[in-house]
């Protein structure tokens, strides 16, 4: 990957704390990663590591605490809201439940061309309509569904309905929250699949958030792997899957089903232990409690995300001879 390129999407330090009771949660703390033009990112993690908090933070849906969010090289963390507004046309995202995020009480076409009549991107209805059938087209649905509403369909083509709402704007960026986490299987793939031809069709770039390990290798260029907040690994997909470097990925990537009758004897490692609370940390790996090799440094500092070389980032002591780190 060259360097030079500006990312299209990039974030420094980026931080969101949520005030509770008990002080602060640190949902999303110190992310820094690039995105670039056609490339999808793939974040995952268990559920409360905050990546779909890094998602919505990025798209400024939720205000981040600190650090900056730059598209395509320009800062857009200042942004006011008539800025942002514009700003929504170029960055949209897909959320998970594709019935809770589209409105019941309008129809297919109604849902897909909202985006369309509340921006004015064409002059005229007529226009908006024909744009609504073209995406229709392109996200596999039927025109006979077109006046039908959410309740009559399935999850498959409520997502797709998603999907083609996400698209209507003619966005750069998505993000993809969990799309396929709450669909069969078999629907998964199909979803999966069409994201990724559109990706190719419109030249799309994606942060695909999901906590299913194999679902992110199909359709990843790099993951980052995170853990209560904080980036701990993140590679090119192949490198990550061959060379895991951290205890917490390797851990997850062993726990991954294996449809081979031979591999049913392999020794799984489970994660033990008590999670730390993500609410105001304290210093050191917020993995410790739960890692069999954790040694005294790992309970008084913070490790450092590491350059191990091939674009490969780790957050780990058990690598703390290397010097260089992500810039």
């Amino acid at each position: 990957m060259n360097e030079n390129t500006v990312p299209l999407i990039e974030t420094r330090n980026l931080k969101k704390y949520f005030k509770v009771k008990k002080g602060l949660l640190h949902a999303v703390d110190d992310i820094t990663i690039k995105i670039h033009r056609g490339k999808t990112i793939g974040v995952v993690g268990e559920s409360g590591c905050g990546k779909s908090t890094l998602g919505r933070a990025i798209l400024r849906l939720i205000e981040p605490t600190s650090g900056d969010v730059l598209f395509d090289g320009k800062s857009i963390i200042s942004y006011n809201k008539s800025k942002m507004r514009e700003m929504r046309r170029n960055m949209q995202i897909i959320f998970q439940d594709p019935y809770s995020s589209i409105d019941p009480r309008k129809t297919v076409a109604e849902i897909i061309a909202d985006f369309m009549f509340i921006h004015k991107t064409y002059k005229t209805k007529k226009e908006i309509w024909n744009k609504t059938a073209e995406l229709m087209d392109t996200v596999g649905l039927a025109q006979r569904l077109a006046n039908a509403y959410p309740h009559e369909l399935d999850g498959g083509r409520r997502q797709r309905i998603g999907v083609a709402r996400a698209l209507s704007l003619n966005p750069q960026f998505i993000v993809c929250d969990e799309p396929v986490s709450a669909l069969d299987v078999s629907i998964q793939a199909q979803i999966l699949n069409l994201l990724m031809d559109l990706q190719e069709q419109y030249k799309l770039t994606y942060m695909f958030v999901t906590h299913n390990l194999s679902v992110v290798k199909h359709i990843s260029d790099e993951i980052i792997v995170m853990y209560l907040g904080q980036c701990i690994e993140q590679a090119p997909v192949d490198e990550l899957f061959s060379h895991p470097q951290h205890p917490y990925t390797k851990a997850l990537l062993a726990a991954i089903p294996e449809p081979d009758i031979s591999s049913r004897n392999k020794r799984v490692e489970i994660i033990k232990g008590e999670l730390t609370s993500p609410v105001n940390p304290s210093p050191g790996c917020r993995f410790a409690k739960r890692c069999n090799y954790v040694f005294e440094q790992c309970t008084r500092e913070d490790p450092p995300l590491i350059n191990l070389g091939e674009e490969h980032y780790c957050a780990c002591f058990l690598h703390k001879n290397e010097s260089s780190r992500l810039g």
